[in-house]
């Protein structure tokens, strides 16, 4: 699908400005809002302008300045090359809010990817045991930001999903891991995303707070 009007243009660098875009949002800077032209309720894909926001989102997916992670408010989030180091400092930390009430099934997942680096979840070796989808733990994994996962289309034309560990997600991206400390990255996008509730009177929250 052709983009009319520099629309993607115009969202990297409202991403590159602000440093951070949720996917959809009714307040924040969000894709959905900046290409429908108006904040969205319930899900863009119903909008007039759903065709136009998928296929910006899927640009913004094949560039190599922007990473898809959740980490505002466990909703999808855009995030520009300059604040990856934070994310991933914080990421890779392993701190108690992040493993702190993890289910058997996500400590499992999680054990799983951190020994082979990553995982597709279309190739996954779930124990039939279990009674949570790997799905489901995968998606606990991403809101406590222990992992990085991406959606991509498997050789049938499904949808899967590649997880990874942090260090596996910089290797294969080429992006070098910082020295940063995690305080630092952690205050660093508190008063980003604490700059951001005040300009658009939002209430958006770090998985750590």
């Amino acid at each position: 699908m052709e983009i009319a009007g520099g629309d993607f243009k115009a969202a990297l660098q409202t991403l590159r400005r602000v440093g951070l875009l949720l996917e959809t949002d009714a307040r924040l800077p969000s894709v959905a809002t900046l290409i429908a032209g108006e904040p969205i309720s319930g899900s863009w894909w119903s909008h007039a302008s759903g065709q136009k926001i998928f296929a910006v989102l899927g640009q913004f997916e094949d560039h190599r300045d922007v990473m898809f992670t959740k980490l505002i408010s466990g909703k999808v989030t855009l995030v520009h090359r300059k604040l990856w180091p934070e994310v991933l400092v914080i990421g890779a930390a392993r701190a108690p809010w992040q493993m702190k009430g993890l289910s058997k099934s996500a400590r499992l997942l999680l054990a799983m990817i951190d020994e082979q680096g990553s995982l597709r979840t279309d190739q996954l070796a779930w124990p039939k045991s279990r009674t949570a989808k790997p799905g489901e733990a995968a998606r606990e994994l991403e809101k406590k930001l222990l992992i990085h996962a991406g959606e991509f289309h498997t050789e049938s034309g499904t949808h899967a999903k590649l997880l990874e560990t942090w260090k596996t997600w910089a290797k294969r991206v080429s992006f070098p891991v910082g020295t940063i400390q995690v305080e630092t990255a952690m205050e660093k996008m508190e008063e980003r995303v604490r700059k951001l509730n005040v300009q658009f009177e939002a209430k958006a929250r770090l998985p750590w707070l």
